[in-house]
């Protein structure tokens, strides 16, 4: 199937605007990549019936910024189209990465709070991003749901020039429907175990003023959780796009408002490994912990198409998120002695962060010779602005950890303090970065191509601690004592880059080799006295195989990779720093096949090896694996569509998933969480318009972790049975 030109390509889109779960998934034919880069990437993908691929290499992502498809980047860029998370009833971004559709990603990691977004790819830490534009707070940051979201991309390794101050994990960036000039609706509703309902719904079209059209998306849902970790969200997002001459205009503003439970402890520790021999619902958490969220996000962008050969876009995101919860402290002041758990705190933490982006970015499209490039330049502007305020209160011991019974009844009992032993602050953080930077996509023959990459920054950080009673120093991440009453700043002007090259040997086999530099300005709530330290810099190197087989319908993605990670800021202790160097080196393959019309396969494997290698504050440790971090897992999804009583769309599915075991890091004692293997199935009927899917997660209803933490591990859900009914017209 071709596409001779763009008209073709919406249309396909708007008779298509989100193809049913169940409806037949054609064979994929090969297109050249030159022609899909000129068109919508959803008519693309729909027309062509591969909203179900990961791998699918003629699948242009937004995270490349320069529009080459997946098989043209000589980079690990693995794409969740919305096709896998409707057939999965997935409703959020948590859901989507802990299902094991990317390889090399897990939940979890330094930090994690069981309620915020929070991931690891390839051992070390990843960065969230909504349409290309950052969360701001790389810790306690927005919780996301997928709503209005057409994909989420996930680019592998240090970002470098392409997306900005970057976890040297990667980035997790999440791609939203645009309007359509064409009016359809369409809505799903969800209910199933505890107490779980979730419903949304959008509406699209024209206004009636030539060139704007609009979209609205807007969605809610709540759940009793198991374990009593109640939540609750609402959202809304509106969209206007206009087309006007050379400009493609488009304002829009997603807000949120979102409710979780924090179990920090999870399970403890006991032995070496979570405890055992007790009731599945044994908490050791305060029963009142309570985690309450909003954000607005304002977005505003031009794409403005000079010519054939220029398009510059400009684009502005504007957020205000605030964050305010009591969670239990996981840190090493928790202990168990004999049976009795001590040490237990509560934190009491509001945080409320503005963050400005502004990104200019003109691309050229010309040629030297017979050579072509695609050249995207760049300028950045990131204003971030933090108050984030906590004090601790101490908690009962539980007496017996076999029959767990907190204690504490209220907020209004608890005493919040500040000390040597009790965390606090009252710090306001200030942040501008500033950036420019070229990324050139050269086309050297259509099998040899070539992608390069620079980015200069300025990072220029302050920090005020506002003075209060009782308050300790603290340190930075260089050393430096920090007083109370006192401003701190700290400027930096890092160069990151990138380099890649990639050949396509044969029709079906692609070698590349590619590698990154960049740095990290550290900018959280959590761990706000590391903003003025040095920034965090990472190294990767990567080489890869992609294979693509009888015109796409089989894709292998294969790659080593060795990342190394310096000067990160790691608790070991009583509110203490080591400074140390991590680095994980390890292979991943990814297949994505269409082994009949009916029949599609999407499995994932990933083995790596994260260590400590540097860390003079706690020698011990050199050697050891960072906490969160396993070092097997492997995933399997796979849905066949067939026929019963004469009567064509209905479709079932399966999927395993398996990880092996995480420590909580040396610095917590070293325990570990057991590895897991959960089946989960999936059942469905869907006609043109409408689909009605039922999933059962974890079949045989195995006790199992998602997350380690410092004192305990975060249990997964047990049996779950979940009824989705959508429709679009």
């Amino acid at each position: 199937m071709s596409f001779p030109n763009l008209a073709k390509a919406q249309q396909a889109q708007q008779e298509q605007p989100q193809q049913a779960q169940g409806q037949q998934t054609p064979t994929r034919q090969t297109q050249p990549a030159s022609t899909l880069g000129e068109i919508s990437v959803t008519a693309a993908t729909a027309a062509a019936g591969r909203d179900h691929n990961v791998n699918d290499p003629y699948q242009v992502t937004g995270v490349s910024k320069t529009g080459t498809a997946l098989g043209d980047l000589p980079m690990s860029v693995q794409v969740i189209p919305r096709g896998i998370l409707d057939e999965q009833g997935v409703t959020s971004l948590q859901e989507a990465i802990r299902n094991g559709n990317v390889s090399g990603v897990n939940y979890g990691g330094t930090d994690s709070k069981g309620f915020t977004d929070h991931f690891m790819i390839r051992g070390l830490q990843a960065q969230t991003y909504d349409d290309g534009f950052s969360d701001g707070d790389q810790v306690n940051g927005p919780t996301h749901s997928l709503l209005g979201v057409e994909r989420i991309e996930v680019l592998e390794g240090p970002g470098s020039a392409l997306l900005g101050s970057g976890p040297p994990g990667g980035a997790i960036n999440l791609i939203h429907y645009t309007p359509s000039a064409q009016f359809h609706w369409g809505g799903n509703i969800q209910a199933g175990s505890f107490g779980t309902v979730n419903a949304s719904g959008y509406v699209t079209g024209p206004t009636g003023i030539d060139g704007l059209n609009y979209r609205v998306d807007a969605g809610a849902g709540r759940s009793d959780g198991y374990r009593d970790l109640a939540s609750w969200n609402k959202e809304i997002r509106p969209d206007l796009q206009w087309k006007i001459g050379d400009h493609k205009i488009e304002f829009s503003i997603d807000a949120q408002d979102y409710m979780a439970t924090p179990d920090s402890y999870g399970m403890i520790y006991y032995k070496g490994a979570p405890i055992r021999n007790v009731p599945f619902d044994a908490k050791y958490s305060t029963p009142f912990a309570n985690a309450h969220g909003n954000d607005v996000r304002a977005t505003l962008t031009d794409e403005w198409r000079i010519s054939d050969y220029l398009t510059i876009n400009n684009r502005l995101s504007y957020m205000h998120h605030t964050l305010d919860f009591y969670s239990n402290g996981d840190s090493t002041h928790a202990k168990v002695k004999g049976n009795t758990l001590t040490g237990r705190q509560l934190r009491d933490q509001d945080d409320s962060l503005n963050t400005l982006d502004y990104q200019l970015e003109p691309v050229w499209k010309f040629s030297t010779g017979s050579i072509h490039h695609t050249l995207l330049t760049g300028f950045e502007y990131l204003n971030q602005d933090l108050n984030t305020v906590k004090a601790t209160a101490d908690l009962p011991d539980i007496e017996d950890i076999f029959a767990p019974v907190p204690t504490e009844t209220s907020i209004a009992s608890l005493h919040f303090q500040c000390a040597p032993s009790h965390s606090c602050q009252n710090d306001h953080v200030y942040a501008n970065f500033y950036s420019i930077y070229a990324t050139d996509q050269v086309d050297v023959t259509d099998k040899f191509k070539i992608r390069a990459g620079v980015r200069k920054d300025w990072f220029d950080t302050s920090l005020t601690l506002n003075p209060l009673p009782g308050e300790p120093n603290r340190t930075a991440n260089d050393g430096i004592t920090l007083v109370q009453g006192n401003t701190y700043t700290r400027n930096d002007a890092p160069t990151s880059w990138n380099a890649g090259v990639l050949y396509k040997v044969t029709p079906w086999m692609t070698p590349y080799f590619g590698v990154s530099r960049s740095y990290l300005a550290n900018f959280n709530s959590e761990n706000d006295a590391f903003s003025i330290g040095p920034p965090e810099s990472a190294l990767q190197y990567e080489l890869g195989v992609k294979w693509s087989l009888d015109d796409g319908r089989y894709v292998l993605n294969t790659a080593l990779f060795d990342v190394q990670r310096e000067h990160v800021a790691t608790p070991f202790g009583d509110d203490q720093i080591a400074f140390d160097s991590q680095r994980t080196r390890g292979a991943e393959a990814s297949l994505d096949a269409d082994l009949t019309p009916n029949w599609h396969v999407y499995a994932n494997f990933t083995a790596q090896h994260a260590r400590i290698t540097y860390s003079p504050d706690t020698p011990g440790a050199v050697g050891t694996v960072p906490q969160g971090v396993p070092a097997y897992m492997a995933n399997l999804w796979t849905t066949y569509r067939f026929s019963l009583f004469g009567r064509a769309g209905f479709h079932a599915g399966a999927r395993i998933n398996y990880m092996s075991r995480m420590s909580n890091g040396f610095a917590n004692g070293y325990d570990w969480a057991p590895a897991s293997l959960i089946e989960n199935l999936q059942f469905g009927y869907a006609e043109p318009h409408w689909g009605v899917d039922l999933n059962i997660d974890n079949v045989t209803n195995q006790r199992y972790y998602i997350a380690t933490n410092v004192v305990g591990a975060y249990l997964g859900a047990p049996l779950a049975a979940y009824v989705s009914l959508h429709a679009d017209f």
